[in-house]
């Protein structure tokens, strides 16, 4: 599949429901009518970027280019545009490099408080559209996922709709461990998340694999879990040296952004490379066209990881607490 405009949806939060391939938004009733182009299919935002005046900043190695689509903003632009550079720092952090040279992020203003949806393109280089509430705070700002969420996507190659649960699921998996590693989240609740949450990605009755089945539970939280195993894994073959972190900064390295198209087996052999071993691989193989249902209880137990009175708690005997730490340690 060529590198065309994919619409990344995010779970029950994202509230865009995209009819057709220029239809609007559901949110476009709540945007200002000098705007509503602005949440428009395809042509959006590059269309955008050629009238709109744009704000630059500059990255180690990258630049973002910020465009403001019309409309008011309760918050001062200056505010907005420390908040998108540090999401950028938090995704270069966890992958040692923004993983493009240049991308557009296009803010576009509707009703309400907080983001609204996030879209994220490479057709005609990277691109990205926020929907923002335009009564949003600081506080809904710091609290945000979403964009961090977007720009991980422009950390993996296009590798088609049948493998939309490794986009989606890497960006799912990613995002709270790149914000942990960037001290905006802590430890236990990224994994207090996971034990909430990881669960949904299981397999239900007539799955038939990761690559088959396009349900949300197992496109995210699926996609998600195929990570954690991964990573995992790598640090159990690797005496805890390396990570999916390693792994996927070695396709990045290999030049295997989002604005190329790669087979997924091209991904998962470039981050195999990258570790030295063929765990992606493997575990591809076995959980691509059949359904695989992990004791996610003994992972949780053997992580050290445990609910108390609805608390987080953490046991460090556990045979892979280390692991469990070194997940969010920052890389250099």
């Amino acid at each position: 599949m060529s590198a065309r405009t994919r619409f990344q949806r995010l779970g029950f939060l994202l509230i865009a429901v995209v009819l057709a391939d220029n239809a609007l938004p559901v949110f476009a009733a709540e945007a200002a009518p000098d705007n509503v182009e602005f949440l428009r299919g395809e042509g959006m935002p590059y269309n955008a970027f050629d009238t709109l005046p744009k704000t630059d900043i500059a990255l180690t190695g990258a630049v973002l280019h910020i465009g403001f689509a019309p409309g008011e903003i309760a918050l001062p632009k200056t505010t907005v545009i420390a908040w998108i550079a540090h999401s950028a720092n938090a995704v270069t952090t966890y992958y040692g490099k923004f993983p493009v040279a240049s991308a557009r992020i296009l803010i576009v203003p509707v009703d309400g408080k907080g983001m609204r949806g996030g879209t994220t393109w490479a057709y005609r280089g990277a691109a990205i559209r926020i929907v923002l509430g335009r009564d949003s705070s600081e506080d809904d700002l710091k609290r945000d996922w979403m964009l961090v969420h977007e720009m991980v996507h422009l950390a993996l190659p296009d590798v088609g709709e049948q493998h939309r649960w490794l986009s989606e699921g890497l960006a799912t998996y990613v995002e709270p461990i790149a914000r942990a590693q960037a001290g905006d989240l802590s430890a236990a609740s990224i994994w207090a998340a996971m034990l909430r949450d990881m669960h949904k990605g299981l397999p239900q009755a007539g799955d038939q694999g990761l690559d088959n089945t396009h349900s949300w539970g197992r496109t995210y939280w699926g996609g998600a879990m195929f990570c954690l195993l991964a990573d995992i894994e790598i640090r159990k073959q690797s005496g805890n040296r390396l990570g999916l972190q390693d792994a996927m900064r070695g396709v990045l390295a290999a030049g295997g952004n989002h604005e190329a198209d790669w087979p997924i087996e091209r991904v998962l052999s470039t981050a195999d490379k990258a570790v030295g071993l063929s765990v992606l691989s493997d575990l591809y193989a076995k959980m691509s066209r059949q359904p695989i249902t992990p004791d996610l209880d003994g992972l949780w137990r053997d992580l050290g990881i445990k609910l108390v009175a609805d608390q987080v708690a953490f046991d460090d005997s556990q045979p892979l607490s280390r692991a469990r730490k070194a997940l969010i340690e920052v890389h250099p």
